[in-house]
């Protein structure tokens, strides 16, 4: 039998980034599954967790396997169970619904910087989870009426091809802008939609959070969403389709914190990247110059804020520092 390889840097690496975000995931999830006041949303929550924290303990013992030590993460002194409700109205389900769009990029991305079996079945196994728990939650907001669907259009009859150069700036000979195609249009509403969620988020984290410093770093996190909801739901109203909007996801009165500084920083964080991830995807695959340069700004606002959040929890003594290549 042949001897099972080493673990490479990078499989520790994928490993130790998954680790951290299992571990805030879970915490989150606790909070979360306590102050439910829905029967449905609350099953589906528990058993996410069960199943992620099989694969979270799986994690831990691959690493220790190698004589390394696992991440500190986030632990149970990162939650307050006996904080009141912070949010109401399904938010719970958008959110876990986002962090399971988040999960599934980085699996991707992780299985593909796997070489070992054990390393490419766990992240094979997670994705299958996170793919099964984003159709739960999806089809949970669809029908609650929490989310609604994107806007139908008439089916084209034809194919056709572009001929004129012009179709890339986004006007015509008259200085007008030639309508959304479906693919910009998708990553348009997609922003809309996940922004008001992080806003919303925002909102309850500034609320509670009792770190001055922290609450002006979220309080510049929610007005960034809003300036990119703002801008981007003016593009698809120029175009007479309506944005995209939640019901759900009010914030309570609440002012005690569900969670530590150190977690909400770090899904700030999480966020962040995502964020700057979809902004640069979008920007590659439209063909509207405006929206090109839109997404674009967008990113570099993303990325200065994101690269100020990480100073600051730096300066905190809350971002655990990633394993060195040290051959």
């Amino acid at each position: 039998m042949l001897e099972k390889p080493k673990m490479s840097s990078s499989e520790l690496g994928a490993l130790w980034l998954t680790y951290h975000k299992k571990s805030m995931i879970l915490r989150m999830l606790e909070y979360f599954i306590e102050k439910s006041d829905d029967q449905e949303a609350r099953d589906l929550m528990s058993e996410l967790w069960n199943q992620l924290y099989s694969k979270f303990i799986e994690m831990k013992t691959l690493i220790e396997n190698e004589g390394a030590i696992a991440p500190d993460g986030f632990s149970k002194e990162d939650v307050n169970l006996e904080a009141p409700k912070l949010w109401d109205n399904g938010f719970d389900i958008m959110f876990c619904r986002i962090l399971k769009e988040i999960s599934m990029s980085m699996y991707v991305l992780h299985l593909t910087m796997s070489y070992r079996q054990d390393i490419i079945k766990l992240y094979r196994d997670i994705t299958e989870i996170t793919e099964a728990f984003y159709g739960y939650f999806t089809q949970y907001l669809l029908d609650k009426n929490l989310y609604t669907r994107p806007t139908y259009i008439m089916m084209p009859k034809s194919t056709d091809y572009i001929t004129d150069k012009d179709y890339l700036k986004g006007t015509n000979i008259l200085g007008d802008k030639r309508p959304l195609n479906t693919i910009e249009f998708g990553y348009l509403y997609h922003v809309v939609e996940t922004n008001i969620t992080g806003m919303q988020l925002m909102m309850g984290f500034i609320q509670t959070t009792k770190d001055e410093e922290v609450k002006k770093y979220l309080t510049k996190g929610k007005e960034l969403s809003k300036e990119i909801i703002s801008e981007t739901s003016d593009i698809l109203l120029e175009n007479n389709i309506q944005p995209p909007a939640t019901p759900g996801g009010t914030v309570t009165n609440s002012t005690m914190a569900p969670f530590s500084e150190k977690l909400m920083m770090y899904c700030n964080y999480l966020l962040s990247g995502f964020a700057i991830g979809g902004g640069a995807f979008s920007a590659g695959f439209s063909l509207r110059n405006d929206l090109i340069a839109k997404n674009t700004i967008f990113s570099k606002d993303i990325f200065q804020y994101q690269l100020n959040g990480t100073k600051l929890m730096i300066d905190k003594g809350w971002f655990e520092e990633p394993p060195k290549m040290d051959l």
